[in-house]
């Protein structure tokens, strides 16, 4: 039954945070069209060092810019604010789980993420969500 089936790729994961961006209230919406969005299997090493992190799992998102709230019109842009999304470390987190569907693991990542780019900190977007203690 299951021999022939195939773990969702990338551009699946990209539709499903593409699909949670679409969602969010119109202010919000706007505000992540400016945002880019990049899906990748795993965190590059460097990331990986810059933020920390034991391993490539350990990592399901980054968001890699300057928070709205830090932005001033004399700064010289270096980049565009990017959501990173780590396929191999979401579907890890996902079948751990086992109790919320991709689409919503992967919204709640990317909306954890496009929190960052507003300025919250984690431990603000932790006050309004305690995912991790969801079952």
């Amino acid at each position: 039954m299951w021999s022939d089936a195939e773990a969702p790729g990338l551009d699946e994961i990209e539709t499903l945070a593409i699909a949670a961006r679409d969602s969010l209230p119109e202010s919000y919406a706007r505000a992540a069209q400016g945002v880019g969005l990049r899906v990748e299997d795993f965190a590059p090493e460097h990331i990986l060092e810059e933020v920390g992190a034991p391993d490539p799992f350990s990592l399901t998102g980054l968001y890699d810019g300057v928070p709205l709230t830090e932005k001033s019109v004399m700064d010289q842009p270096t980049g565009p604010d990017t959501i990173w999304l780590f396929r191999r470390a979401i579907l890890d987190e996902w079948a751990d789980r086992g109790n919320v569907t991709l689409g919503d693991l992967v919204a709640h990542v990317f909306v954890h993420e496009l929190a960052h780019h507003f300025g919250w900190s984690d431990e603000r977007i932790a006050e309004i969500g305690r995912w991790w203690d969801y079952d």
